[in-house]
């Protein structure tokens, strides 16, 4: 506790006073724990009670996590978090609303409730764990599987062609959209912490190793060893240069990206694309969004950040505007229109 110049009392919190008593139920060496323990390292540093804190998650590995989060939560059914939460935010404007959620929980049946989230720009942040496989069900193939993903439910490989969640987020007009990885915890903090400060729904999808039934997913480019060789971190205002070296990065070629190396052929930082998270426009971001290792670099940070009016915020003033101030004598209203009188 700390006590202010004004004699008023508040609360100081720690990563300890979000940790719930339950036991933490994941497969010893699951990503989502990285995940946890940066969620639960982010909240003491957003001001906010772990009274006005909500989590909401549907079914799923990652679905379990309000259990341990030391705050208020809903456990809810398959794809309906992202509906839950827009009605608690609407009822509730005041509260800091998190839906956790996983690519099958998010993507498959809950495609829909997503993806109007996102469109309706609601204040909340939207953490989603991309495992690319369904880990609670035990390792069926899940919209983010790649093409020819041999699991228990494609045993002869995968026919769907896979979603990638940014490019999704982008589409539905979401106006924040970030990606992070299990094996950063300094990056996921940050990407939270971003997350959370921005005013409307933010979506954070977080690469999440599944030890169990997609073991090295993502080893390719996160493995610290090629990480920086493979992976583009991304920062407002600054060239996309990456590489061990920070001799390679990315311009436009037509309308595509393309890798170049600097100090080639005369080219220079200059010639390098300069990442703005703030432009209206979603094309760039989408262009991030779409590229893959081997071809290009993966990219990580906030791909867009825009202002937009939220729809909670929208509804407030409806709602106000409804009311108008105007008084109303009760009686007067239940005896207007059509009157009988009984003698």
């Amino acid at each position: 506790m700390v006590t202010k110049d004004a004699g008023e009392t508040i609360q100081v919190l720690s990563r300890k006073d979000f940790i719930s008593d339950q036991e933490v139920r994941w497969c010893p060496g699951c990503g989502d724990y990285s995940i946890l323990a940066q969620t639960q390292r982010v909240m003491p540093d957003l001001g906010i009670p772990r009274e006005n804190i909500v989590f909401i998650s549907g079914i799923g590995c990652s679905s379990r996590l309000p259990y341990y989060m030391n705050t208020y939560g809903f456990h809810s059914i398959h794809g309906r978090a992202p509906t839950i939460a827009t009605g608690l935010k609407s009822a509730r404007p005041d509260l800091s609303v998190w839906v956790v959620t996983g690519d099958g929980d998010a993507l498959s049946i809950g495609g829909n409730h997503i993806l109007h989230l996102m469109r309706r720009n609601v204040d909340l942040q939207v953490i989603l764990h991309n495992n690319e496989i369904y880990g609670l069900t035990k390792g069926q193939y899940s919209p983010t599987s790649p093409l020819s993903k041999v699991t228990y439910s494609s045993p002869m490989g995968s026919i769907d062609w896979p979603l990638r969640p940014l490019a999704v987020a982008l589409g539905a007009e979401a106006t924040f959209v970030a990606r992070s990885l299990d094996v950063d915890p300094h990056h996921i903090v940050d990407t939270l912490g971003r997350a959370a400060g921005h005013r409307g729904t933010s979506f954070v999808e977080i690469y999440q190793n599944c030890n169990i039934y997609n073991d090295g997913a993502f080893e390719d480019f996160t493995a610290k060893d090629v990480r920086a060789d493979r992976m583009l971190f991304l920062k407002h205002g600054e060239p996309m240069i990456f590489g061990k070296n920070s001799d390679k990065g990315i311009r436009i070629n037509g309308l595509k990206p393309e890798v170049v190396e600097l100090g080639k052929d005369g080219i220079t930082e200059k010639d390098v694309l300069v990442h703005d998270e703030t432009i209206e426009d979603p094309t760039v971001a989408f262009m991030l969004s779409r590229m893959d290792y081997p071809d290009y670099p993966v990219p990580v940070g906030v791909l867009r950040a825009v202002k937009r009016p939220t729809y909670d915020g929208l509804l407030e003033e409806q709602l106000a505007q409804a009311v108008g101030g105007k008084e109303h004598d009760i009686n007067e209203l239940f005896r207007q229109g059509d009157i009988w009188e009984v003698e």
